[in-house]
C-alpha cells in the first residue's frame, strides 16, 4: 500500500452508500468499524474481513449510546482517524401531508444521529490534531425539492452545521467534508424511504407524477455506489479535501441549477437588500444611503 492505513468509523453500513464505503476501505487496507441495528447485519459485515472489520450495533438517536460506542473504539480498536456520519434514510411526502411526528423523527436520525457522532469523535480528533469527518449529506442539502421537504430540510441542517464545524475546527487539522450524493443504486427509495400517507388531493398534480418517476428509477439510477466511494477514498488522500463534494453528474446539474437560482435573486433584488442598511457618514459628516430603486424584475 502506498497509503497509510486508517482506522475508519461509519454508520450504516448493512447496505447503500454506507456499505460500499466500508468495502472501499477495506479493499484498500484500512480498518473499518461499522455500525448497523442488528446482529443479523453485524455478522453480515464482520464476514467482510476477518480481522479488519468490526460491527457495533448502534442507534444513532441515542446519545447515550453513540458517545460510549465512540469511547469503546478508540480504547478496543484504535484511534479513529476517519468518520463517516453516513446513517439516515428517506422521508416523502408533501411537507402539508407530512406529520410533525415524522418531520421530527427525520431530523433525529439524519441531524442530530450524525451531530452526536461527530460530537463523539471530535475530543480525539483534537487532541491528536488529526482527523477527517465526514458526513453524507445530499444533492437535497443544496437545493430544494418537492415531495421530500422533510428529507431536504435535515439535509440543509446538517449542511449548515458541517461548514461551520469545518471553520471552528481546521486550525486542529481536522478536515470536514458534506459528501452530496444525486440518484445512486442503493436502498434508499426502498427499505430506506418512509411515505407520508397522502391527505389532501389538491396535491395530486404535483406529487403523483414525482412518486411514480422515483419508484420507476428505482434499481436505475445513473450513480454507482462503487465509484462513490473511490472518489471518497480519493479525497481522503489530499492535503486539501473539499469541504463538499459532490457527487453525481444529476447532482451536479441539480445543485448548480439551484445556486443559479439563488444567484439570480441576489442580482434581481440587490438594491433592495441594500437598502436596509443605516446610513453611512463619508469623511465630510454627509449622510448617504443606497437609493431604493425598483428590483430589476419590476423595470422596464
Amino acid at each position: 500500500m502506498t497509503h497509510t492505513a486508517k482506522t475508519f468509523l461509519i454508520t450504516g453500513v448493512s447496505g447503500g452508500l454506507g456499505r460500499a464505503f466500508a468495502g472501499a476501505a477495506l479493499a484498500a487496507g484500512h480498518t473499518v468499524v461499522g455500525t448497523v441495528r442488528n446482529g443479523t447485519d453485524a455478522s453480515a459485515f464482520t464476514a467482510l474481513h476477518p480481522e479488519r472489520a468490526h460491527a457495533r450495533i448502534l442507534d444513532v438517536t441515542d446519545d447515550e449510546a453513540v458517545f460510549a460506542v465512540t469511547g469503546e473504539v478508540e480504547e478496543a480498536i484504535g484511534p479513529v482517524d476517519v468518520l463517516i456520519a453516513n446513517a439516515g434514510y428517506g422521508l416523502e411526502g408533501t411537507f402539508e401531508e407530512t406529520s410533525l411526528d415524522d418531520l421530527r423523527a427525520q431530523f433525529d436520525v439524519n441531524v442530530f444521529g450524525a451531530a452526536a457522532t461527530i460530537q463523539a469523535v471530535l475530543p480525539f480528533m483534537r487532541q491528536r490534531r488529526r482527523g477527517h469527518i465526514l458526513a453524507v449529506t445530499s444533492m437535497g442539502g443544496l437545493a430544494g425539492f418537492p415531495g421530500v421537504s422533510a428529507y431536504c430540510g435535515s439535509k440543509y441542517a446538517l449542511e449548515g452545521i458541517l461548514e461551520s464545524i469545518g471553520k471552528e475546527v481546521a486550525a486542529f487539522g481536522i478536515h470536514v467534508t458534506a459528501v452530496e450524493p444525486g440518484s445512486f443504486r442503493t436502498d434508499w427509495a426502498g427499505r430506506s424511504m418512509i411515505r407520508a400517507p397522502r391527505t389532501i388531493p389538491d396535491y395530486d398534480e404535483l406529487f403523483e407524477p414525482i412518486r411514480a418517476a422515483r419508484q420507476k428509477a428505482d434499481g436505475r439510477q445513473l450513480g454507482n455506489p462503487a465509484r462513490a466511494a473511490d472518489a471518497l477514498l480519493r479525497v481522503l488522500d489530499t492535503p486539501d479535501p473539499p469541504a463538499h463534494l459532490v457527487l453525481g453528474s444529476d447532482a451536479l446539474r441539480l445543485v448548480r441549477a439551484g445556486r443559479e437560482a439563488v444567484d439570480h435573486d441576489l442580482d434581481t433584488w440587490e438594491d433592495l437588500t441594500l437598502s436596509t442598511d443605516f446610513p453611512q457618514t463619508d469623511e465630510m459628516g454627509q449622510q448617504s444611503s443606497v437609493p431604493l430603486r425598483k428590483p430589476a424584475a419590476c423595470r422596464g
